[in-house]
């Protein structure tokens, strides 16, 4: 019976022996989400935009009327001058005949005041007729001379007119929009069609007055097509719409491409990343920073012994999430980005988990 309770005694303090000694032994580092830093050419932040003509214009026609024929449509490529629509001239052809028959009786009118000039000259050279009457058809002549300068001018404006009726493409470009269609009955100044011209190309995107505070004109992007990432351009922020776009409160971003592809075609989308320039420095998540605001450092893991240094570093421009780090740092090092606030310095670290 003695020997039974001493077998149970044995059996009973065997789990509290193991329990004790799994306290007093060292709990085994943590992992850490760290990233490998070096110099960065392009930030870890991407907008995606829509590839459009840098000038885009509405056409239409300067005067009232009904389109007889509009022989392009949506996606044509057009030559500058090439014929993009018609009015029907029926009208004009009127009033173009009108101002030629007005011209031709001031012509004659002209002709007859002159004839009547010469003759009262005549007569009063010879002493036969008055001077009064030569000084009334010599403002008859005059008064002729006016209606034919008027009736020139009715017709030249009737030519004018009639030219008007027919629209043509101010550039080469492609027609991007087609409003109306022949048959219709237009106002003075009503768009016909949209044209983009051929020439730049640029990359719209919409960002938020956070993303767009630290941008300024002339900071340079890298823009890649979605469909094919390989497809790559350069582009350069030309200018940021002044006015924020009143229902999502967004402001548009106007990228000029430089020397595009042919593959960055008119609404195409592309994505575009802000450069930061070979000598920027490193990029970290704002996220990594400690006393961002009084005295910015990081974690630099030093894996010859495991252990965590707090290292202070110097900031550079922040975007979005993001921050470049001007000095501070050397390529290669080893950064702790995530639970940075439960860390003491010297503190020993298991591996690195890439975030």
């Amino acid at each position: 019976m003695r020997q039974f309770a001493f077998l149970m005694l044995a059996i009973l303090a065997v789990p509290a022996a193991a329990e004790e000694q799994a306290a007093q032994a060292p709990s085994a580092p943590r992992p850490v989400v760290s990233v490998i830093v070096s110099p960065e050419t392009t930030l870890p932040i991407s907008y995606v935009g829509t590839v459009v003509a840098r000038i885009e214009t509405d056409l239409g026609f300067p005067l009232a009327g009904t389109i007889a024929e509009s022989p392009v449509s949506a996606g044509d490529i057009v030559q500058q001058g090439a014929v993009l629509a018609r009015l029907d001239p029926e009208d004009l052809d009127a009033t173009v005949r009108s101002a030629e028959a007005s011209v031709a009786v001031a012509t004659a009118q002209l002709r007859s005041a002159s004839d009547a000039r010469d003759r009262a000259k005549e007569l009063a050279d010879r002493g036969a007729g008055s001077e009064t009457r030569l000084e009334d058809a010599e403002r008859g002549l005059v008064a002729a001379e006016a209606r034919l300068e008027q009736a020139r001018a009715t017709l030249a404006q009737a030519a004018d007119m009639l030219a008007l009726a027919t629209l043509t493409a101010p550039q080469a470009g492609i027609v991007t929009a087609v409003f109306v269609e022949p048959g219709a009955a237009l106002s003075a100044g009503q768009p016909v069609l949209r044209v983009a011209a051929a020439g730049e190309r640029e990359v719209v995107i919409d960002l938020s007055e956070q993303d767009v505070a630290p941008l300024e004109e002339g900071a340079g992007f890298e823009a890649e097509l979605v469909a094919n990432p390989a497809v790559r351009a350069a582009a350069t922020l030309r200018s940021i719409d002044p006015v924020a776009e009143r229902t999502t409160r967004t402001r548009r971003l106007h990228l000029t491409l430089d020397t595009p592809p042919d593959a960055f075609r008119l609404g195409a989308l592309a994505r575009v990343r802000p450069v930061a320039g070979a000598d920027a420095g490193m990029v970290l998540p704002l996220a990594a920073i400690l006393d961002a605001e009084s005295a910015p450092a990081v974690w630099v893991v030093d894996r010859a012994n495991d252990t965590v240094r707090r290292a202070s570093v110097t900031l550079g421009d922040a975007i979005a999430d993001f921050v470049l780090i001007a000095d501070g740092l050397d390529p290669g090092s080893e950064v702790i980005v995530k639970g940075i606030h439960s860390l003491e310095d010297g503190q020993s670290v298991g591996p690195r988990v890439p975030e």
